[in-house]
């Protein structure tokens, strides 16, 4: 059993869905492990991680307007040191959730037809994140 361990950057430009099925894809392709475990955490409160459809455009522009409807900026959270979009940034990131785990199957994750790995950005001004890599195969 062999472990491999990283981190990829993400820079985003404000609220929405970054995917990085390719990245990740990319990443588990040079640890040369076929069979085996890959694990993803958002080292972020208001950024978070997520395995949704990568081919409609609707459904990510859809999850955004519905995480806005749970946690509107314009509620009247005590915590908003870094403004309006902060709390519900972390209350965002805690529904959608920082890891993922992704068997990996012939060297690629496996995922379905329609599945991809996002990265989800919850605050308004963009950001650089990261997001450590783990990675348990043969």
């Amino acid at each position: 059993m062999r472990q491999a361990s990283g981190e990829i950057f993400v820079d985003t430009t404000g609220p929405g869905l970054v995917e990085i099925t390719a990245t990740v894809r990319r990443w588990i392709e040079a640890q040369r492990v076929t069979t085996g475990l890959v694990s993803l955490l958002c080292r972020h409160t208001s950024a978070s991680l997520i395995i949704q459809e990568n081919a409609a455009d609707a459904v990510r522009e859809d999850i955004v307007r519905w995480l806005g409807w749970v946690a509107p900026d314009d509620a009247p959270f005590a915590h908003d040191e870094e403004g309006p979009d902060d709390m519900p940034a972390h209350i965002k990131a805690m529904l959608t959730g920082v890891t993922l785990s992704i068997p990996v199957l012939n060297g690629v994750p496996a995922l379905g037809t329609w599945q991809g790995l996002f990265l989800v950005e919850h605050r308004h001004a963009g950001q650089r994140r990261r997001i450590a890599l783990h990675l348990m195969g043969e």
